[in-house]
């Protein structure tokens, strides 16, 4: 097994920090209200009650306590407000979330969530097709705490409909007993120890993005036929052998059992696996470079108004600096929220100077964006991409 010293600075940073964190999730969450929260469901409740938010969200990316088995967070999101929040991660892919729910936002009927998560790329497209109310401003006046730098996305120029959950990286994750020396290029992915044991994400964006970064191409501006090419290769990579899965959240799940020992994965989890495993596992943003997304706060056109204006209040919450720290300090992705950085060195120094959560401009500048996609591209890029998984 790794050392600890062995470890990058910010994966150590994270196991050092291990039981402070614990202690400061439990502390500032009041853990006696474990019945309030629904921890992993298969959806929401069919309908929204006045004293109710539901909250559809990703795994791995809320504060959690082990022993109480609650979020601490939302814990006190509750005793501050009067509010149940009924948490479910139903996230495994954005299309797979939105195949579920597609046909009732089309018939306007309950999906049975007053917020939902999706990357930008989804949150486009939910937002042309008039599946997301607006936001009544007034129940979320720490709206003006998202960082500049995200304030004013192409697909919601003024944040009238999305705020920012947290930010991804999407890079290299690995098994560090198996690759002792690390991951930072395609090539040292597919060392001939990772073969049959690597898996990639089903984010198109995130896996053809870090290809296409290794052949030289920006996904910030690149074209079907180096998309296409990128494409073949990770279709070659599948057919050979080398690639055992193409798969949402559930990579995880693979690298924990030890069925794959390297991964196109994202640095939050990763992060969270190698506290929880010892130092087992690490993450690299590839010295080609990673992709950087993020995942937004949307309150769904079908939710009901008192499920809306509840929603409203959680992302407030959400959106307080401190609240926002204590969320960071547990899942590892950067923070969108200004002040933030200034309450983790509070609670958790170590964990203020990460750049996997508050990335300096050298660290951003090797993450890239992929390109916004026409309808027609959207349609003919994941048709192939499908394709090139045998589906």
């Amino acid at each position: 097994m790794a050392t600890e010293n062995s470890l990058s600075p910010e994966a150590r940073s994270i196991l050092g920090s291990r039981i402070s964190r614990r202690a400061v999730l439990a502390g500032a969450g009041g853990l006696g209200a474990a019945g309030l929260l629904a921890a992993c469901g298969s959806g929401g409740d069919s309908a929204s009650a006045e004293s109710t938010v539901r909250w559809g969200n990703w795994p791995l990316y809320l504060d959690f306590d082990e022993e109480t088995k609650t979020y601490p967070t939302l814990v006190k999101f509750t005793e501050q407000t009067g509010i149940e929040a009924k948490y479910f991660e139903d996230y495994n892919d954005n299309d797979e979330f939105y195949g579920k729910v597609q046909a009732q936002l089309k018939l306007g009927e309950d999906i049975g969530y007053d917020v939902v998560t999706p990357t930008d790329w989804m949150a486009a497209r939910w937002l042309r097709l008039g599946y997301t109310q607006k936001f009544d401003l007034a129940n979320i006046p720490n709206a003006g705490n998202i960082l500049d730098s995200l304030a004013s996305p192409s697909y919601d120029p003024q944040r009238e409909s999305t705020l920012t959950w947290q930010g991804i990286m999407s890079g290299f994750g690995w098994n560090t007993e198996k690759n002792p020396k690390g991951i930072r290029t395609l090539d040292d992915l597919f060392a001939p120890q990772n073969k049959g044991k690597i898996v990639v994400l089903s984010e198109m964006r995130d896996t053809i993005g870090i290809i296409l970064l290794a052949q030289g191409v920006d996904p910030e501006s690149v074209t079907e036929a180096q998309y296409m090419n990128a494409v073949d290769f990770m279709a070659k990579k599948i057919a050979d052998g080398w690639i055992r899965g193409v798969k949402g959240n559930e990579y995880a799940e693979d690298l924990t059992s030890g069925d794959a020992t390297a991964v196109i994965g994202w640095s939050g989890d990763m992060f969270i696996l190698a506290s929880e495993n010892e130092g087992k596992f690490d993450f690299a943003i590839p010295e080609s470079g990673g992709t950087i997304s993020g995942d937004n706060l949307m309150i769904p056109s079908t939710a009901s108004a008192e499920g809306k204006a509840n929603g409203e209040k959680m992302i407030n919450y959400y959106y307080d600096p401190v609240v926002a720290a204590e969320v960071a300090a547990y899942v590892n992705y950067v923070c969108p929220v200004k002040g933030a950085q200034a309450e983790m060195e509070k609670i958790a120094p170590e964990l203020a100077t990460s750049e996997y959560i508050f990335p300096t401009e050298k660290t951003s500048s090797r993450l890239h964006v992929f390109r916004s996609l026409t309808p027609a591209e959207e349609t003919t890029w994941a048709e192939a991409f499908q394709k090139a998984q045998g589906n």
